[in-house]
């Protein structure tokens, strides 16, 4: 029987777009389509998660959308540690937004900007070129649209998830909240509602009404407050070699190129972010989480998507046209190699850092209430263990200690 978890994370949330201070991302007169998820047969030995994110854009919340941009990879990164029957899963990622005056009064202030996709470049992309401007948010329309637009999964042992953060009364607009929640919950859709602001305001306005109609939890966070990142001894090099991947990738076909310079905009776009965000693409990057198979040659090949042998000349890089077909494949294949020992060598940095950061937080008091990263994260983990999911426990900083001691003693 395959083994799928669905997970689609909803983030509804208002937010003002800080201009100072970021990368523009710069849109091409051509537009790149995303393919987006889509019913079919799945390999039965992968398991599935599926991110749909929806955001309040009507114009209040300016740090919740900074909070967005940061938090993104390390929501993501939380799958990296997660087994189902000892497979881990693969990640898809879906953007919404909502309660933005712009858009169209007669669809709720609702736009689909991303279908569900493993593209995860391109939702950053999106993040980051969002822009706000006052309007009325419907929380129980955007619900109601996530669950019946989105690809869910059928199967009753899948995980399916909303997450919707905001912070006015969840009551408005013409859908009713209760009845959306309970057709998403019908459909095995646990909602997750997340306000921002005052908690008795949240109560008043019956956001926790919602999760306990869906099943999900009600948790409230500050959005203004400032994601905070604590330096570890691995950081510069996670950096560095999240930077070095990018050069095993090998751009082929129509909208190859523009994808590869979209890859690098997404780094700079996470470094304006803070130095967390670069950390936790980095380790992103490294995981089978970051596939890019409509545009790297290599993601394409492995996962049996393109036949070299078939490819058009001029669907290749100019550096391989000039090859025959069994330099190509030892050029791909080295290329492979090389991005598989970085990607360990990321992993395992990673490992020491979560021991490390794990034993920093022993020290330190809680401060403030969660950030909207670490409340998806709570909620998370909760709801995959209930589906049997485990994740991986930080290994001991002395574990590692030993560790490196003897990879010093292996190499003198």
């Amino acid at each position: 029987m395959r083994t799928l978890l669905v997970l689609a994370i909803v983030f509804t949330m208002g937010m003002v777009l800080c201009a100072s201070g970021l990368v523009a991302t710069e849109r091409s007169a051509q537009a790149v389509e995303v393919t987006p998820v889509v019913s079919g047969p799945l390999p039965a030995e992968k398991p599935l998660v599926q991110i749909g994110i929806l955001l309040d854009t009507s114009g209040s919340m300016s740090g919740l959308i900074d909070q967005a941009r940061t938090e993104l990879w390390s929501i993501v990164n939380e799958f990296i540690f997660a087994q189902r029957n000892g497979v881990a899963p693969e990640v898809q990622v879906a953007l919404y937004e909502y309660g933005k005056s712009s858009l169209a009064a007669d669809e709720g202030y609702i736009r689909q900007i991303v279908p569900l996709t493993t593209d995860l470049d391109k939702i950053s992309e999106e993040l980051f070129a969002l822009r706000t401007n006052g309007g009325s948010e419907y929380c129980g329309w955007v619900i109601k649209d996530a669950t019946a637009g989105l690809v869910w999964s059928e199967s009753p042992d899948d995980l399916k998830v909303i997450f919707i953060a905001g912070n006015e009364p969840f009551t408005q607009g013409p859908v009713d909240y209760r009845g959306a929640c309970k057709a998403a919950v019908a459909k095995g859709i646990i909602v997750n509602t997340i306000h921002c602001g005052a908690e008795q305001q949240g109560l008043d306005g019956k956001w926790k009404d919602g999760a306990v109609i869906a099943d999900g939890r009600h948790l409230n966070i500050d959005q203004n407050r400032q994601v905070v990142h604590i330096p570890s001894p691995q950081d510069t090099e996670i950096a560095e070699l999240g930077a070095k991947l990018n050069q095993t990738y090998i751009a082929y076909g129509r909208q190859g190129q523009i994808l590869r310079e979209r890859q690098s905009v997404q780094d700079k776009n996470a470094a304006t972010a803070s130095p967390e965000a670069v950390v936790q693409r980095a380790v992103t990057k490294s995981s089978s989480n970051y596939v890019n198979t409509t545009w790297d040659l290599i993601d394409a090949v492995l996962a049996e998507q393109v036949d070299m042998e078939e490819l058009a000349e001029a669907e290749l890089p100019e550096n391989m046209r000039p090859m025959n077909a069994d330099e190509r494949k030892a050029f791909v294949g080295a290329k492979a190699k090389e991005r598989s020992n970085i990607q360990k060598r990321i992993q395992k940095l990673n490992e020491q850092r979560r021991a490390f950061l794990a034993e920093e937080m022993k020290k330190r008091q809680a401060q403030g209430k969660d950030t909207l990263g670490s409340a998806v994260q709570q909620a998370i983990r909760e709801q995959a263990q209930k589906k049997n999911y485990t994740f991986k426990a930080p290994e001991s900083a002395a574990q590692n200690s030993a560790e490196t001691s003897a990879k010093k003693d292996a190499d003198n």
